[in-house]
């Protein structure tokens, strides 16, 4: 497992409860007392660290190398009935961005997302999870067919950014998030937007205008990451945790300011430290705001949405 800086101090007691296991097993001594102390002790730390991370830690959470990805989260609500759909039938398809039907019991979802890499190869496989316009359009694609079928709309929303590479820019990189958020607000069907991990940017906005918008409790949504707006003001890295606390970029920020829905909780230790649980979750908000959401009618469901989007950043002052 691997630990962030700031989880040190977790890193040492687990490393003591594992050396009390063994101790246990490869002996006749009794250290069942002496290990449950320590797990205690454990529980208590991890409880103390996750409940005051401060903006730029729950970035780091966020990237965790053991967080679960969109294909993660989809697998396990659908228990495996998911068929993944290719293409933007004009270009080539995009493996930054995933999407396809599943079925959660009985209902039938079209599940949109970007994906992110476990390892050096997969990550190059995937583009670090920054998407190409063909992304985009792909994603479009199959959210029309969702409308066109009333079938309703999941998105998981976990990217750096758009890939801003010179060969996305010429194939129309601004052009298809602009179309995408353009459509994305006069969709006939519901659409539930979840931020799984980071949500940077005009990469994320491209697949997440919905009626519900969801964040997970050790998530980052803004405009531009930490990194690059020290290095813009700065023009260094070395404040990026100023910048993350100027920026007001996590889940609390954000229901603040109204531009999310709700905070969907994670397990203590973060999304990675209870996949199961965590996919649990994700999967009953879902259900949860289909049921709110299925038999308002399409006008009106587009009214609001829009209007949802029309209201933020306006203030009276």
């Amino acid at each position: 497992m691997e630990y962030l800086d700031f989880e040190q101090p977790i890193k040492e007691l687990d490393q003591q409860l594992k050396k009390c296991q063994n101790i246990g097993e490869e002996s006749d001594v009794d250290v069942t007392q002496t290990c449950n102390n320590i797990n205690k002790r454990l529980e208590v730390l991890k409880k103390e660290i996750y409940s005051n991370l401060t903006p730029w830690q729950r970035v780091q959470v966020s990237r965790h190398p053991s967080r679960p990805y969109t294909l993660d989260y989809i697998k396990a609500i659908t228990n495996d009935v998911f068929l993944e759909l290719h293409g933007d039938r004009n270009f080539s398809d995009d493996k930054a961005i995933i999407g396809g039907l599943g079925k959660i019991n009985q209902q039938s979802f079209m599940f949109i997302g970007h994906q992110k890499g476990y390892n050096t190869k997969t990550r190059q496989y995937r583009n670090f999870g920054m998407a190409n316009p063909e992304g985009y359009r792909k994603a479009l694609r199959l959210m029309k067919s969702a409308e066109k079928f009333n079938i309703p709309i999941v998105s998981f929303i976990d990217t750096p950014g758009a890939y801003p590479g010179l060969e996305a820019e010429e194939r129309g990189q601004g052009e298809a998030i602009a179309k995408n958020i353009f459509e994305m607000s006069h969709l006939k069907t519901p659409i539930i937007i979840i931020v799984i991990g980071e949500g940077a940017s005009g990469g994320a906005l491209g697949i997440g205008v919905g009626d519900r918008i969801y964040m997970l409790e050790n998530t980052w949504y803004s405009v531009i990451s930490p990194e690059s707006c020290s290095s813009i003001l700065w023009r260094s890295w070395e404040n990026k945790e100023q910048a993350a606390d100027a920026l007001k970029l996590t889940a609390k920020d954000m229901k603040k300011q109204k531009l999310i829905d709700a905070i969907i909780k994670e397990p203590v230790g973060g999304a990675h430290s209870d996949r199961n649980l965590m996919f649990d979750t994700v999967k009953k908000s879902i259900l949860k705001t289909f049921d709110e959401l299925k038999d308002v009618p399409k006008q009106k469901l587009i009214d609001l949405r829009r209007k949802k989007f029309f209201s933020m950043g306006v203030f009276n002052g």
